[in-house]
């Protein structure tokens, strides 16, 4: 059975620093972000906003799609935030 996945992205600002992630669990990762709950570079740079994220299907889609944007530029990336959410709000509660 496949297990449904998210890449997401959290910010700590507009065009601040930014965190690309995957999870099969979206609003339980992000909620652990905002708290600081999750060690690393979201809690250091305090990337708290849910600013861009990308359901899948299958987990390991999702982690290919990660891999490969983790090998973008970042202007590239910052492309897909403004794409998807140009005033950069918290999605955290648009999560189906």
């Amino acid at each position: 059975m496949e297990k449904a996945g998210f890449v997401y992205i959290m910010a700590n600002g507009k065009n601040g620093a930014i965190y690309l992630g995957v999870t099969s669990d979206l609003a339980k990762r992000a909620w652990e972000h905002r708290n600081d709950l999750v060690e690393g570079f979201t809690k250091k740079y305090r990337c708290h906003t849910l600013v861009w994220f990308e359901a899948h299907d299958d987990i390991e889609d999702a982690r290919q799609r990660e891999l490969r944007m983790k090998e973008w530029k970042r202007a590239w990336k910052l492309r897909e935030i403004e794409g998807f959410n140009p005033d950069w709000e918290d999605l955290s509660d648009r999560i189906v």
